[in-house]
Formats: C-alpha cells, sequence, structure tokens
C-alpha cells in the first residue's frame, strides 16, 4: 500500500523529537547550570547580565536573590551554590573566614547609592538630607521602611546614616523592618508606608516610588559589592563567569542599571 506523505511527515517527526529527547540529557550534563547567591538588590542587572552570559557562553545562570545575610548563612550550612554576590563586604568577610571563599577569585565588584523613596503620588517635594533632618515629622503616623537593621545591609547602611546625621533615636521606634532591600522598597510602591530606605539603584526599578532625596556618601560606610567563587563550587565555568562579572559587557549593563564599577574591576 502506498504511504501517505503527510503520514511519513509525521513519523519523521516524531522521529526527530525522540533524537532530542534522547540527546538533550548528554548535553546539559556537558554544560551543568551555575547556581549564583546575590543580593536582592541586584536582580534585575543581573538577570540582564546572566542572559547575556548564557548566549555568549551556553550555560545557563540561575540566580537565587535575597539579603546577602541569608545567603551567608545558606552557604555557611552547605548551600550548593558556585558564587556569591554580597551588597556588603562584612557578610563576604563572615563567607571568607569559614574557609567558604577560593583564594583569589575575590574582588569589589560594584558600588550604589543610599536613598530616601516615597510612593509616586508624594506631594511634599526634595527633602534635603542633612545633620538633625526631621525624617520623624515627614513620617507622621508612617512608619520608616528598611531592610532589618541588625542584618541586611541596606539596613544596616541606613542606620548608619541616620545615626551619623543624629536622627536615629527620633525614628527607631517608627520602623518597618524588611527581611531584604526590595521588600523594604514594595512596602512603600503599596503604598503601606509613607517612606523608606533603599539603593538608589532599586528605586529606579519601581515605577510606583519617586527617589525624594540622597543620603551623603560619607554618612554611612562605602557601599560596595564582592563577588567570589564559592571553594565547594565543581563547575568548570564559575571562574570564567566570574571574570565576565567584572569584564566590559557586564559592567556596561550594571551601568546602565545605576551601579558604579569599583575600580580595576574589569578584566
Amino acid at each position: 500500500m502506498k504511504r501517505s506523505p503527510f503520514l511519513a511527515a509525521v513519523r519523521a517527526a516524531f522521529a526527530l523529537a525522540a533524537v532530542f529527547a534522547f540527546t538533550a540529557p548528554s548535553q546539559a550534563q556537558d554544560k551543568p547550570p551555575l547556581l549564583v547567591f546575590a543580593a536582592a538588590s541586584l536582580k534585575n542587572a543581573l538577570d540582564e547580565v546572566n542572559t547575556a552570559w548564557t548566549k555568549q557562553s551556553g550555560v545557563e545562570v540561575r540566580a537565587s536573590y535575597a539579603a546577602s545575610s541569608a545567603l551567608a548563612k545558606q552557604i555557611e550550612e552547605g548551600a550548593p551554590a558556585d558564587l556569591f554576590l554580597s551588597a556588603d563586604i562584612p557578610w563576604m568577610d563572615h563567607v571568607e573566614k569559614k574557609n567558604l571563599v577560593r583564594a583569589g577569585t575575590r574582588a569589589n565588584l560594584l558600588g550604589n547609592a543610599l536613598v530616601l523613596i516615597a510612593p509616586k503620588d508624594w506631594k511634599k517635594g526634595q527633602v534635603k538630607i542633612g545633620p538633625n533632618f526631621d525624617l520623624a515629622a515627614l513620617l507622621g503616623d508612617g512608619r520608616l521602611a528598611v531592610g532589618a537593621t541588625a542584618s541586611v545591609p541596606a539596613g544596616r547602611y541606613a542606620k548608619a546614616s541616620l545615626e551619623k546625621l543624629g536622627v536615629w533615636g527620633s525614628v527607631e521606634k517608627k520602623l518597618a523592618e524588611a527581611e531584604n532591600v526590595r521588600a523594604a522598597m514594595a512596602f512603600v510602591s503599596r503604598g503601606e508606608a509613607p517612606l523608606g530606605i533603599v539603593y538608589s539603584t532599586d528605586a529606579a526599578a519601581d515605577a510606583n516610588v519617586v527617589i525624594v532625596g540622597t543620603f551623603p556618601g560619607d554618612s554611612h560606610p562605602p557601599i560596595i559589592y564582592p563577588a567570589a567563587v564559592l571553594a565547594t563550587s565543581k563547575n568548570a565555568a564559575t571562574e570564567s563567569y566570574n571574570k565576565y562579572l567584572a569584564g566590559p559587557d557586564a559592567r556596561k549593563t550594571f551601568i546602565k542599571h545605576g551601579f558604579t564599577v569599583q575600580a580595576g574591576s574589569a578584566s
């Protein structure tokens, strides 16, 4: 009986699909995905960097975003991450002191600025942030959204700045502390808090908030994002990815999203 051209085409398609189904797992095993633990404030920029890296290298990057404090503790407990990108130096120091950083791979990658944000319908104009500025009056009966001041880098920077400016005592009982900086911004974005303190890059990523003031850079420790390969990483692509983060292509993306690049970070 003569075969139908249509049925022949269908059989060929199924056969081709079977070949791909058989070969895809082995190809995936040749280039296992990278697992990156990164500070929540990096999400928009790093997602874009990772997409470009995967296109170039063929290696998928899976990023887990959270507060640097939470990520550092997970790494300490044995989480199988390949690289850590912290929003401050102390949490990277914490991981390194546990001998969990591969020697020679740590570098300061990015910088940021600390800003005061409000919902987009804010009517009170720009806030002049300086010694003893009346933040409590601006809050009224509302709360100040910040990352947890005992652990989250953005929260610690915020507390340091408010202390240096002589404002901390007037607002420390009016805080809405969040598990990471993006969660703090969400309080303001949703209108649940009249003001918040986040990084400038976070504010730029949310159309529902506006920057109403910038904290003086000398009022808090420098905001630095160090990156390092973790000692337990067995992925052959990790060190190449780490170098890519400091290279010209990634640097352009980070700058586009509002980060500053640390001197000497480009390879």
